[in-house]
């Protein structure tokens, strides 16, 4: 009489129906390991493939549901059949959650990103919040007033600039700004030079376009859009901020990533989710740099949004 038989008898269960669902949790443990390794080969149809690449990450909770299924089923085979998903999904994300390697140590300057949202019926709130951690510079998306967040900002940030409704606060002079095309039919992105102590940093404020459930072709193309303008940006420090309505796990963020280090995945810690701010499941915003090297990262969650702001910190 196999082991398999007596759990079977033990659990008071036909061994028949006890083996198929035995089965059916391997079969999931299979299917699971199949879109870890492969999600990028899910064809992008009507956003399809995007939609899976930017759910990948959550998708390491099917693990423990089925872990469980495993041990109430008290199937051996099951539990090392999970044990597979468990591995890849650590191989692929579990470095986001070790200790950052960087140290605060020599910060020479620190940024945050964050979406006002639409319609916020108390913005002065959700930057207060934001600059209570007294950043350099603060980027916003989603700007319908500023005149009503000035009275926060004005005195620690006596320099600003906006284009359409994003903006860029600074405790340093801004040489210059202009609007930056993405291919919206108007400027929703901003480039400006910013006189910071240590020599001139460039920074690009930027909303892309957004990314619904099938229609994700507008939002392709202003990360392309994006990607050619920060490829043909001669500025040796450069650092974008903002709502780029693109997960990193998503094929469509290739072209940044090739130009662009990201400030979450090098000195932050766990995925950074920022949308929507309550419980957050994904992350479509964003501090990427080049020329700089990050010392911290991290997320913020502040009233009124839907999006919880992004902060990171660099040594010059």
């Amino acid at each position: 009489m196999t082991e398999q038989m007596v759990d079977d008898r033990a659990a008071g269960e036909p061994a028949g129906r006890r083996g198929r669902r035995g089965l059916i949790i391997v079969s999931c443990a299979v299917l699971l390991t199949v879109l870890l390794v492969g999600h990028r080969a899910v064809p992008n149809v009507h956003g399809l493939g995007s939609l899976v690449d930017s759910a990948t990450p959550l998708l390491g909770l099917g693990v423990p549901l089925l872990g469980l299924a495993a041990l109430l089923r008290r199937s051996r085979r099951a539990l090392l059949a999970v044990l597979v998903p468990a591995l890849v999904w650590a191989g692929l994300f579990g470095r986001a959650w070790l200790p950052p390697a960087a140290g605060a140590d020599g910060t020479a300057v620190r940024v945050a990103s964050q979406n006002l949202r639409a319609g916020n019926p108390d913005p002065a709130a959700t930057v207060g919040a934001l600059a209570a951690d007294a950043p350099d510079l603060i980027g916003l998306q989603e700007v319908a007033d500023g005149e009503r967040i000035a009275p926060v900002l004005a005195g620690r940030y006596p320099h600003r600039t906006a284009v359409s409704t994003v903006a860029l606060w600074s405790r340093w002079p801004i040489r210059e700004t202009r609007g930056v095309d993405t291919g919206l039919g108007w400027d929703r992105a901003l480039r400006a030079v910013v006189a910071a102590p240590q020599g001139d940093l460039t920074v690009y404020v930027v909303h892309l376009g957004s990314a619904r459930a099938g229609h994700t072709t507008t939002r392709d193309e202003t990360v392309a859009a994006l990607a050619r303008a920060v490829r043909a940006d001669p500025a040796d420090r450069l650092v974008v901020l903002g709502d780029l309505n693109t997960a990193t796990t998503d094929r469509v963020f290739d072209p940044l990533t090739r130009l662009l280090g990201n400030a979450q995945a090098e000195a932050g810690q766990g995925f950074g989710f920022t949308w929507p701010a309550e419980v957050p499941v994904t992350r479509p915003d964003h501090v990427l740099y080049r020329g700089l090297t990050p010392t911290a990262a991290g997320v913020v969650h502040t009233p009124d949004t839907d999006h919880r702001a992004v902060t990171a910190g660099f040594r010059w």
